[in-house]
């Protein structure tokens, strides 16, 4: 289509998230939706601020249930997206009815107080990490757990500075944009806390250390030397929005030079733990541990706002300075969001339908990589993929007006996934999505590429 190749400078610019800077998104608000739905986005536009990635809105949506968001006009979408929060599927009925019980009980908890509801949360949480990673501060969202974190890694090392990957997302609020590596937080910020020192990350393809980890290891090691003031090392322990997933040799590396040089690991799994990697927590598939585990996102069950940062018991000896204090630290609604999510990921065996379920996504996707030239790489683990378009599967330039054109004939078919880097298609389906629904999702992926005419 003329409207993307035209706007193709302006696609290239979005670092995540949906494509929303060109004309397209236009076209789409004119030719898709109800004059009863423009007319509530019209109101969100007015009111709402606008920002880069969630402006202007795609739809309105008025029920979720499952693996689907519904909109006004009652059109469907299977989401493959969910803002990383539906783990256990959009409104799991167990959930709903546990909130609403709860709403009947405890709806707040003063700070100065404990309830019954967060110390059986926190119980259960910690009963899935290693011995010793055991104290729990618990906090609204996934930003203000990487605030913590920080805060925490300074107070035990006695050292300001940290170390984090370009490209990186912890988070929107000022601290958190700082150790992130992803320019459009951080246009026209000004001055953002200092020290923070970003190294290029190991990724497979592409990168300065495209099928080079040792490399990747060897830049890591070599700052670690040369600074001292270095106390933490926060990082993805695997990328989510454009799915880059390092070797188990390379985390494995970072954590031995971490120990060495007195460096806390900070790992940031807010967005793809509790299950959609396989395993409860992505650490585990590399076999390392971390200093501090932030979490986040489906934490809450895809209903609750909930977060936390796990850390070492040897680290609970700041009582005299305020690490988290936030109002809603031990929300009794939080925290059965949270209990619930956990138990109902045990009781419907979700980590091991994850797995079989990667397994069927890994054939179909490899199957799409042999018939269409535009796919130059697919990459992915348990319900988490990412499929990047090119232009060229040799010169490798990316492919951002057609990755914009499959997005939209996807969802005028009914399946909604995210774009990050202009050209990756990130499939992030929830962990309860049956086998039919996937058939489906994959049924409308192949017709969208097939309509742009792309078989190798």
């Amino acid at each position: 289509m003329d409207h993307t190749k035209r706007d193709r400078h302006n696609a290239e610019s979005v670092v995540e998230g949906d494509i929303n800077l060109t004309s397209a998104r236009g076209d789409w608000l004119r030719q898709e939706i109800s004059e009863e739905t423009k007319k509530l986005l019209e109101k969100d536009a007015k009111y709402f601020m606008h920002q880069s990635m969630s402006t202007p809105c795609l739809d309105v949506l008025q029920n979720c249930e499952g693996s689907y968001i519904e909109s006004v006009s009652g059109k469907k979408y299977l989401d493959f997206h969910g803002n990383n929060v539906h783990q256990i599927g959009f409104s799991h009925p167990k959930l709903v009815s546990r909130l609403t019980e709860q709403l009947q009980k405890l709806t707040f908890s003063t700070r100065r107080y404990a309830n019954e509801t967060a110390v059986q949360f926190v119980e259960k949480l910690t009963s899935y990490t290693p011995k010793g990673l055991n104290r729990i501060l618990l906090t609204p969202n996934g930003s203000s757990a990487i605030g913590i974190a920080l805060k925490l890694a300074r107070a035990v090392t006695g050292k300001h500075k940290v170390v984090s990957f370009w490209d990186s997302f912890h988070g929107a609020s000022l601290d958190a944009i700082s150790v992130g590596g992803e320019s459009v937080f951080q246009e026209h910020m000004g001055p953002l806390m200092p020290g923070v020192e970003r190294i290029p990350p190991p990724i497979t393809y592409r990168g300065i250390f495209e099928g080079n980890e040792d490399k990747a290891l060897e830049y890591l090691e070599y700052v670690l030397e040369k600074d001292h003031q270095i106390g933490a090392f926060l990082a993805e322990t695997i990328r989510n929005t454009d799915v880059q997933i390092p070797s188990q040799r390379f985390w494995k590396g970072a954590r031995e030079l971490c120990t060495k040089h007195g460096v806390l690991l900070i790992l940031d799994e807010i967005p793809i733990a509790f299950g959609r990697t396989g395993k409860m927590f992505a650490y585990e598939l590399f076999g390392i541990e971390p200093d501090i585990l932030c979490l986040g996102k489906g934490l809450g069950g895809g209903i609750f706002p909930q977060a936390a940062i796990i850390t070492r018991e040897e680290y609970n000896k700041f009582g005299h300075i305020s690490l988290g204090h936030y109002t809603h630290e031990k929300s009794p609604m939080g925290s059965m969001a949270g209990l619930t999510l956990l138990e109902v990921l045990e009781e419907e065996k979700l980590l091991q339908k994850v797995k079989e379920d990667q397994e069927f996504m890994k054939k179909a996707l490899y199957k799409m990589h042999r018939k269409y030239s535009m796919i130059g790489d697919v990459r992915g683990v348990g319900l988490l993929w990412g499929i990047e378009l090119v232009t060229n599967r040799t010169t490798k330039e990316k492919a951002t007006a057609e990755a914009e054109e499959i997005m939209y004939e996807c969802l005028k078919q009914g399946l909604s996934f995210k774009v990050s880097k202009g050209n990756v298609l990130q499939l992030s389906p929830p962990l309860t999505i049956t086998r039919e629904e996937l058939e489906k999702a994959f049924e409308i992926l192949n017709c969208a590429f097939l309509k742009i005419n792309t078989i190798a």
